[in-house]
């Protein structure tokens, strides 16, 4: 503990800055991922039980407001409704994706930055006292390199999340697509 204590109190301002926004980075990812995964899934679920319906000729339309006029089932549906109903799925399940593409791809050269301005100063002060040895620098450059390690920390969750999130995205709209085709092809045989 008093290690963490002495890493706080020795470093510069503009390294606590860097670490205090990568730990908002990696709560936002967390609440990011947490949150989305669980509406991606129930959207794939309701998705998934709304084709079956519309396979067994349980239901004629997918359950979604733009398909229902005054509590009616809509009969002359364009595909144009449809794409327009895909699209809104699309945005609505990819929102917030952008966020944890953000976060992965700047979180390292946020992180690195705080580890360039630490060795400048660390040289900085070390110029001035003359003669330097190998013991003297090596500490200061690992308490340095901790920023970059924490911008990493943070980039890879972010980047995992949001392949895993974009995957599951992926499956939402596969499942929207064939209840598509299953309903344009029975009125099509008509």
């Amino acid at each position: 503990m008093t290690m963490i204590q002495n890493f706080f109190y020795e470093s510069g301002p503009i390294t606590l800055f860097v670490l205090f926004w990568l730990s908002l980075y990696f709560i936002l990812t967390l609440w990011i991922f947490i949150y989305k995964f669980f509406t991606i899934r129930y959207s794939i679920g309701k998705e998934k039980k709304s084709l079956d319906k519309i396979i067994k000729n349980e239901q004629k339309l997918p359950d979604y407001p733009i398909f229902y006029f005054d509590g009616d089932a809509g009969t002359n549906i364009s595909k144009e409704m449809f794409h327009i109903w895909k699209n809104q799925a699309l945005k609505q399940g990819t929102t917030g994706l952008v966020v944890l593409s953000i976060v992965s791809s700047t979180a390292p050269f946020i992180g690195l930055f705080g580890t360039v301005v630490e060795i400048l100063d660390a040289f900085g002060k070390l110029g001035i006292a003359g003669q330097i040895s190998f013991d003297v620098i090596a500490p200061i450059i690992s308490k340095a390199l901790v920023a970059t390690a924490a911008g990493i920390l943070t980039a890879i969750p972010a980047y995992s999340f949001f392949l895993i999130l974009k995957r599951k995205v992926y499956d939402l709209s596969v499942y929207i697509q064939m209840q598509i085709d299953v309903i344009l092809s029975k009125n099509i045989g008509k």
